[in-house]
């Protein structure tokens, strides 16, 4: 049996506990949170190995599709400006199925099921979660609009010798329709709601994308301005040009960025909104 009191026992305990954790005896402070860039990083890593065996058949379809509405325009379509609106808006479509359409799916499903507590918990940005997501399923699209830009062209028999645009155009699109696609799932009360629209903002960018503006009705040419994609169609459509005007490839482009940082910062605000809730 101790003869020394329970009381200087408590006393030490926690004195030593305070020198450890330099309090007074309340509650340890927590670890920082992390940083954006590196919080960043481990979000797309971890998005990019979960997406690469789920996702990867649907790469595939949404490819597929989009060389099968080349296929049926080549007979509507024969040259000049609305083959290039063809192909510019086929090789975006696939763009839009990934990073619009499942990503508006991911994001009402992870509401649904609760997975957003789990993104709550961990000490990242809230920026770092819906960028590292939007990139994730964004980067899956390269390689599609690649081949879909290859193949339109030799279908319709465009040059191609400026396709290296698609360096720009694939992240400036994919950003902006990925933070679209986060944004619907994030704010649809529920995650059917989230499935219907993610797939109406496709068929959107179907529709709009890639007809031929020219053949479009007012209102809808319109609405075809307030897409986000609609930018990223016109600067690679326009590099089908013999000689493109590059100050309006570029303006383009620019503008692309612009909506896409904007609808990137509405998906982030709706991951705040959806997480507190």
């Amino acid at each position: 049996m101790s003869i020394v009191p329970a009381e200087a026992v408590s006393a030490r305990v926690r004195g030593a506990y305070d020198a450890r954790t330099g309090g007074d005896g309340g509650a340890a402070p927590l670890a920082p949170r992390a940083r954006l860039l590196p919080a960043l990083a481990a979000v797309y890593r971890a998005q990019l190995s979960r997406a690469r065996v789920a996702r990867i058949p649907l790469l595939f379809v949404a490819t597929f599709q989009s060389v099968g509405i080349m296929v049926l325009m080549r007979g509507v379509v024969d040259g000049g400006a609305e083959a290039r609106a063809v192909v510019a808006g086929s090789s975006v479509l696939v763009v839009a199925f990934v990073a619009l359409n499942l990503l508006a799916q991911y994001f009402g499903q992870l509401r649904a099921s609760g997975g957003l507590d789990h993104y709550a918990t961990l000490p990242v940005p809230p920026a770092a979660v819906v960028l590292g997501a939007a990139g994730a399923y964004a980067s899956f699209t390269a390689p599609g609009t690649v081949v879909t830009a290859v193949i339109g062209s030799v279908l319709f028999g465009l040059p191609l010798t400026h396709l290296w645009v698609l360096v720009a155009v694939v992240p400036l699109a994919g950003a902006a329709l990925a933070g679209l696609g986060a944004a619907l799932g994030l704010l649809a009360p529920r995650q059917e709601l989230a499935t219907l629209l993610g797939q109406l903002g496709m068929s959107a960018a179907l529709l709009l994308g890639v007809l031929p503006e020219g053949r479009l009705p007012g209102p809808i040419a319109f609405a075809r301005d307030l897409l986000p994609s609609t930018y990223g169609v016109e600067a690679f459509a326009r590099t089908f040009d013999r000689y493109p005007h590059w100050p309006t490839v570029a303006l383009d482009l620019a503008v692309c960025a612009a909506v896409g940082v904007l609808s990137l910062a509405v998906a982030t605000w709706a991951y705040r909104r959806a997480a507190v809730r």
